[in-house]
């Protein structure tokens, strides 16, 4: 573990553990951040912070959704930000632990969320020394706004997604389409979960009801607030958009399928008179005139020839071949594809 010690006007960085626990119990404002478990960390939280046993486990454990608990002389904080994977169809949540108390702040950052906060620290000590209160103000503004350019990614992704379904459902590519579909749902899924929790955290923060968190900073936090909204509310829009394009590919597929069925349909309508006469001079009863006439073959053959010709030119008649209903128009950008 680290800490960041306001002392007059500096900011001072140690890992001494007596230097930390020295400054706590000075009253000094300290930052302090936990890096893997080991005694010297168990014991300040325990023997020096009186941090609450439940607390102390979930700060080393990993948990999938975000909590907010309310305890006499700290608030305990589990938020997620987020990271983008490489390819858009993959995002990561990123667990970070905040401890607030009234003249520390410790957090546990597994996933490095915090540089920025860290530098921006190390520039401007003012922000320490405004108050425990502000520094959590700041990781969590920090962990939000690392959510909307993951999410603005999304809205390219789920765009070329549309034109996949209408560009690759009709052909052999299908199948990896609907994969890519299912991924995003269930991405989208995951993250309306963690953002319907996070949301009520944050609205809570904002009210203003907690000791912890000075009437000056309670807009401050609300800010925040208004920010994870715009992030959930586009994370269930496009919660909308990805369902709609499953309902379209299951269209397009279906349309192939009746298409496919209507084809075998026109086959087998041709072939059943084709069959039928074939079938009436295959049974090569004697008192059967055509048998002995020398253009009784090429005559059977014609009138097959000529059902066909019939039936096909019926079956265009009403409209049942000749037309791709399927197919995109040459404005459509799915069709440049």
């Amino acid at each position: 573990m680290h800490a960041r010690i306001l002392t007059g006007e500096q900011i001072r960085v140690t890992s001494d553990a007596k230097e930390i626990v020295a400054a706590l119990t000075g009253g000094l404002p300290i930052w302090i951040e936990l890096e893997q478990q080991d005694r010297d960390c168990d014991a300040l939280l325990a023997d020096t912070l009186h941090l609450h046993p439940l607390t102390i486990e979930d700060i080393w454990s990993d948990r999938p959704a975000p909590k907010l608990e309310v305890y006499d002389n700290y608030l305990y904080l589990i938020v997620h930000g987020i990271r983008g994977v490489a390819g858009g169809e993959r995002i990561q949540l990123a667990e970070l632990d905040i401890v607030l108390g009234k003249t520390f702040v410790v957090t546990h950052d597994a996933y490095h969320l915090c540089g920025e906060v860290e530098a921006e620290l190390d520039r401007n000590p003012k922000l320490l020394a405004k108050g425990p209160a502000w520094l959590a103000h700041a990781l969590l503004d920090h962990a939000v706004d690392q959510y909307l350019p993951v999410i603005d990614d999304l809205d390219a992704e789920i765009e070329d997604l549309e034109n996949d379904v209408l560009r690759k459902a009709v052909t052999k590519q299908g199948s990896p389409v609907l994969r890519k579909i299912l991924r995003f749902k269930r991405m989208l899924l995951d993250l309306r979960r963690t953002s319907i929790h996070q949301r009520e955290i944050l609205l809570r923060l904002g009210r203003g009801e907690l000791d912890q968190i000075p009437k000056d900073a309670t807009p401050f936090y609300r800010d925040v607030y208004d920010h994870f909204l715009r992030v959930s509310d586009l994370v269930e829009s496009y919660r909308d958009l990805v369902t709609s394009a499953l309902e379209a590919y299951l269209s397009v597929q279906s349309n192939r399928m009746n298409d496919i069925m209507k084809t075998l349909t026109l086959i087998a309508t041709v072939m059943l008179p084709i069959t039928f006469i074939a079938g009436v001079y295959g049974m090569n009863f004697k008192l059967m005139p055509e048998l002995d006439q020398p253009w009784g073959y090429p005559a059977a053959l014609g009138l097959m020839a000529g059902v066909v010709i019939v039936c096909l030119f019926w079956f265009r008649a009403k409209g049942w071949i000749g037309n791709r209903e399927l197919d995109l128009p040459e404005d459509d950008p799915a069709a440049k594809g």
